[in-house]
C-alpha cells in the first residue's frame, strides 16, 4: 500500500482527553477517532491491526475444533428474562423498544442467545459437546468511559460457549481453552498474568482470568512471590491470621463510649487495638436469589418469581456482615455468598431504621431484624467488642456462637498485600502476597447449569433419559487487548508493534519520491509484495523527518531508507533499533523477508 493510497492522518500533539499511553498513541498515531463518548471509529491502519489481533483469536479457536456464528447485536429481551438476568444485570444493559412495542437488548454478552440456539437444536448426548463463538459487536452501558478503546461502551468481543453431557467433558474443554488462551496472547506480544477470579453476574463456579499489568488498571491482582499464586482481589484468599485463645467467661457488659462510633476512636478510647473489635456493616442486596424465608427479620420480605424463568428473587433485602476491625468487607465475594446482581451500604436511614441507633453502633448481639453474615475470622474472636445497637453504647466480653449465631459464615474479607499465602500455608510454608494493578484481557468461566436449566435445555442421554447439558463460558477483549499490546510496545517516538499484529511489516521511505530513488522504491515494494510482506510505501511530498517521525509513531518494525547519496545501497533500520545497516537491495529485500518470518516463527512457536 502506498501512503498516497491510504487514509493517514498522524497528529503531533497529545490529545488532552487521553491519559494512557494506548489512548495517546491510538489517536497520534491515526489509528481510531472518536464519534461520541465511549464510541470510536478504527481509521485503516488501525483496523489493519484490529484484524490482525481478530484472526489470531479465530485461528486459535479454529484450531480447538470450535464453530463460528454471526448472531444479531440485538436479540429479544424475552430471552434475558427466561435466564432471569432482565432484572439482574442492572443498568449496564442497554434496553430498547420496537415500534411494535417488543422489548430488545443492545447484547452485552450472549449467553442466553447461543443457549437458545442450542435449545432449539439439541436432542442427544451424540451432538455433545458443542463448542461455538462468535466475534461480534457488545454494547455495555458504562456510566464513565474512559481510557479510549479499553473500556468504550461499544466493543468487539471473543465469546464462546460451550456445552456438555457431563463435567468432565466440561472440565476438558475448559482446560483446551485455558491453553488456546496463553498461546493466543503469546502470539500477539502480550505478557499476560492468568489469575483466580470472580464469576460476577456470568455465574458458575470455576473462573480465570487472563490479566495484563497496568497503572490504570481496574483490578488489583493478589499474587505470591514463592508459589506463583495469583487471584483476582475479588476472589483471594489468604492463610488463617487469627490467634486461637481462651474464651471469655465473663458475661456480656455495656459500656458508655460517648461520641466514639469508628473503630480508630474505639481503639485509643478503649486502649486496644482494632484485632479486638467486631465490626458490623448493613448492606442492602439487590436481586438475591437465596431462599431467605427461615431467615431472621426476612418473613415479610418480598419475593418475587420472574414469570418466564421460574426464579425466584427478592428484589431487596438487608444483611448485617460482620468482619474483624482490621479487615474490609470483600463486597464481590458477599454478592456471590448472597447470589445477588449488587450490594452496596445501607443509607444512613436503612441502618438507623434497622439496628435502632445510629450510624457507628451496629452489632450483632441481640440484633433480629436481619440476618448476620460472619466472616470467618470473627468465629475465631474471643472477648471482643462490638456496636451496643444504642446510641454512645458498645458491648464488651461477646463471644461469638454464644452471645449471636450468624446466619451464614463465609470468607468475605478483601485480602491485601502482605497477607500471608494460603497455598503456602497449606504446604507447610510461610509466603506473603504482593499486589499490582490489572486490566482484564480474557475470562474463561464453568457456568455450570445457569444458564441450560433456566432456559429449559434438555438432550436424551444414551438410556434415553432426559438430561441438562452443563455449560462454560470464554471471552476476549479484542480492543482491550489491541489497545493492550501498545500499552506494553512503545517507548518515547511512538509504538513499537510486535510483528504479528503491526499495520506493515515493513516501511519504504524514499528521501524524495522520484527519479533514481522512486524507481529503486518500487523495486523494493514489489519485490517484497510478491515475498508476502506487507510493505507501506511513503511517498508522499514531505520532509524526510516528516516521515521518519511518522514512521516511528505508527510503529512499523521495519524501514528501508532509499537515499540517493546512498544508492544503489540502501538503509535497513529495525524500529527499536539505535543503528541502520547499509546493504544492497537485494540484501536488503532478503534480510526484511528472513527477520519478518523470524519474528513471525518466535510469535507462533
Amino acid at each position: 500500500m502506498k501512503t498516497s493510497k491510504t487514509f493517514m492522518s498522524t497528529l503531533r500533539e497529545v490529545p488532552a482527553e487521553a491519559v494512557i499511553a494506548s489512548h495517546q498513541l491510538m489517536l497520534r498515531a491515526g489509528l481510531l477517532r472518536k464519534l461520541g463518548n465511549g464510541l470510536f471509529t478504527y481509521l485503516p491502519l488501525g483496523l489493519k491491526a484490529f484484524r490482525k489481533v481478530e484472526n489470531i483469536i479465530r485461528e486459535e479457536m479454529n484450531a480447538i475444533g470450535a464453530m463460528e456464528f454471526k448472531p444479531s447485536v440485538v436479540v429479544p429481551g424475552e430471552l434475558w428474562r427466561e435466564s432471569g438476568r432482565w432484572e439482574t444485570m442492572g443498568s449496564g444493559m442497554l434496553r430498547i423498544t420496537n415500534r411494535v412495542n417488543q422489548e430488545l437488548v443492545v447484547s452485552p454478552t450472549a449467553e442466553e442467545v447461543f443457549t437458545s440456539l442450542v435449545r432449539d437444536e439439541l436432542s442427544s448426548y451424540k451432538q455433545l459437546p458443542i463448542v461455538a463463538y462468535q466475534i461480534n459487536t457488545k454494547y455495555r452501558d458504562e456510566i464513565r468511559p474512559r481510557y479510549g478503546v479499553m473500556r468504550g461502551r461499544e466493543f468487539t468481543m471473543k465469546d464462546a460457549y460451550s456445552f456438555h453431557a457431563n463435567q468432565e467433558c466440561l472440565d476438558a474443554t475448559y482446560d483446551e481453552f485455558a491453553k488456546a488462551y496463553r498461546n493466543i496472547f503469546k502470539r500477539l506480544g502480550l505478557t499476560v498474568i492468568p489469575v483466580r477470579a470472580d464469576s460476577g453476574a456470568m455465574g458458575g463456579t470455576g473462573s480465570e482470568e487472563f490479566m495484563v499489568e497496568s497503572e490504570v488498571g481496574d483490578d488489583t491482582l493478589i499474587i505470591c512471590p514463592t508459589c506463583g499464586y495469583a487471584a483476582n482481589t475479588e476472589k483471594a484468599s489468604c492463610a488463617p491470621d487469627w490467634e486461637e485463645t481462651e474464651a471469655t467467661t465473663e458475661a456480656v457488659k455495656s459500656i458508655d463510649t460517648p461520641n466514639v462510633k469508628t473503630i480508630e476512636e474505639l481503639s485509643s478510647f478503649l486502649n486496644t487495638t482494632p484485632k479486638s473489635f467486631i465490626k458490623t456493616l448493613i448492606y442492602r442486596v439487590i436481586n438475591s436469589e437465596l431462599d431467605l424465608r427461615n431467615a431472621p427479620g426476612c418473613k415479610d420480605l418480598k419475593r418475587v418469581t420472574d414469570a418466564t424463568s421460574g426464579i425466584p428473587y427478592y428484589p431487596e433485602s438487608f444483611f448485617a456482615v460482620c468482619i474483624r476491625g482490621d479487615l474490609d468487607v470483600n463486597e464481590a465475594k458477599l454478592a456471590g455468598l448472597l447470589k445477588a446482581s449488587e450490594v452496596e451500604l445501607a443509607s444512613d436511614y436503612d441502618v438507623e431504621r434497622i439496628t435502632g441507633a445510629p450510624v457507628g453502633f451496629a452489632g450483632p448481639v441481640k440484633l433480629e431484624t436481619v440476618p448476620v453474615i460472619a466472616d470467618e475470622t470473627v468465629m475465631h474472636m474471643h472477648n471482643a467488642v462490638t456496636g451496643g445497637l444504642a446510641k454512645d453504647v458498645h458491648f464488651a466480653n461477646v463471644e461469638p456462637g454464644r452471645d449471636f449465631t450468624p446466619y451464614q459464615v463465609s470468607d468475605v474479607r478483601t485480602v491485601v498485600a502482605g497477607d500471608k499465602c494460603a497455598c503456602c500455608a497449606e504446604n507447610g510454608k510461610e509466603s506473603v502476597y504482593y499486589s499490582k494493578k490489572g486490566n482484564e484481557l480474557g475470562h474463561i468461566f464453568k457456568l455450570g447449569y445457569k444458564y441450560t436449566k433456566s432456559m429449559n435445555v434438555t438432550f436424551l442421554d444414551e438410556n434415553g433419559k432426559q438430561q441438562v447439558p452443563t455449560m462454560g463460558c470464554y471471552g476476549i477483549g479484542v480492543d482491550r487487548a489491541l489497545a493492550s499490546i501498545i500499552e506494553e510496545h512503545h517507548d518515547e517516538n511512538g509504538i513499537t508493534w510486535p510483528m504479528s499484529v503491526a499495520p506493515y511489516h515493513v516501511a519504504i521511505v524514499p528521501v524524495k519520491y522520484d527519479g533514481e530513488m522512486k524507481a529503486k522504491a518500487d523495486e523494493i515494494y514489489e519485490a517484497l509484495s510478491k515475498k508476502g510482506v506487507e510493505v507501506l510505501l511513503d511517498d508522499r511530498n514531505e520532509r524526510p523527518g516528516v516521515k521518519f517521525k511518522d514512521m516511528d509513531l505508527i510503529g512499523i518494525p521495519l524501514r528501508i531508507v532509499v537515499g540517493e547519496k546512498n544508492l544503489p545501497n540502501v538503509e535497513l533500520k529495525g524500529r527499536t533499533s539505535t543503528e541502520a545497516e547499509l546493504l544492497s537491495v537485494e540484501d536488503a529485500i532478503n534480510k526484511v523477508v528472513e527477520t519478518v518470518n523470524a519474528e513471525l516463527a518466535k510469535l507462533n512457536g
